[in-house]
């Protein structure tokens, strides 16, 4: 039997709250009732990643950003992240990131400061598990629920972005790919992430349309950026801001409620709409429970 979305994200909420204990394919295998074959080849059809890729990278992405925030020892970060030894730890560490721990901490963060180091790391915890599983569908569908909507004046940011030209039902592949491209990139290179992913429309068209899937980041990098990664500066504006919860699966029918909402108010589209995804949905597995921020600039 193929393991649905929802067990599969239960299983991830359990191996995200046990980050430094045991949480090897035989373990996961109990846990999921399922032979560890089969675990292991329909959590890489889902999640992108086998299960050992998958908890290493979660853990070295949350040891990463503990080094930049706080003057914990290294071999201390490394017990806590569930690596066996200061000398594994070091040796994965400086693989993933091309730099070992200490460089890493020495080389510190592109914005310094403490409260941007702790937002950078509140950032990383909840966004590294599910980096891949925005946009995830759970072909569930929900009543129509009044939206939140208002207006309000929004702070110019940064960010990094992979733009992709996409159809409708290729949103969540196309995010799936972009998004954990651009986290890890802004990771290696200490730069300061202030914000959950988002996905930017730029274009919307009958047949297609082009998404920028992406993270906010508190300046813009000075180095120049890989192949595929932009940087992004959206100015300050007024915008129709709406919170969706649900599904993604149901986010069409809130774009509708919004241009209905924003007709009747007399305010028309001034640039490209966004969706910020604030929920993790490997920390909170029901999609009743997710909650997504469509923000939609107006003149």
């Amino acid at each position: 039997m193929p393991l649905r979305t929802r067990e599969l994200l239960r299983l991830l909420a359990a191996i995200n709250s046990r980050l430094s204990g045991d949480v090897s394919l035989p373990v996961l295998a109990v846990w999921a009732h399922r032979s560890q074959f089969d675990l292991h080849r329909q959590f890489r059809r889902l999640v992108g990643e086998t299960p050992k890729a998958y908890t290493t990278r979660v853990r070295l992405a949350s040891a990463a950003a503990e080094l930049v925030s706080t003057d914990r020892r290294v071999s201390a970060v490394a017990f806590d992240h569930g690596f066996a030894s200061h000398e594994v730890f070091t040796r994965t560490f400086t693989r993933h990131f091309g730099h070992s721990p200490r460089e890493y901490r020495t080389r510190g963060l592109h914005v310094a400061g403490r409260r941007t180091a702790a937002v950078h790391a509140s950032t990383v915890g909840s966004t590294a598990p599910c980096i891949s599983l925005y946009r995830i569908s759970t072909a569930e569908r929900k009543p129509a629920v009044p939206l939140d909507i208002s207006v309000r004046d929004l702070s110019a940011f940064h960010a990094l972005v992979m733009r992709r030209r996409v159809t409708r039902d290729e949103i969540a592949t196309a995010l799936a790919e972009s998004l954990p491209t651009v986290f890890g990139y802004a990771q290696r290179h200490g730069l300061t992430i202030t914000g959950p992913p988002f996905a930017r429309y730029p274009e919307v068209g009958m047949g297609s349309l082009v998404i920028e899937g992406g993270i906010t980041v508190a300046a813009p990098p000075s180095a120049a950026l890989d192949d595929g990664i932009e940087a992004l500066a959206i100015p300050a504006g007024r915008a129709v801001v709406a919170l969706h919860r649900g599904p993604y699966d149901c986010l069409p029918e809130s774009y509708q409620e919004i241009e209905r909402w924003m007709r009747d108010q007399g305010l028309s589209a001034a640039a490209a709409p966004w969706e910020t995804y604030l929920t993790d949905p490997g920390e909170r597995p029901d999609p009743a429970t997710w909650e997504t921020e469509i923000v939609q600039p107006v003149r």
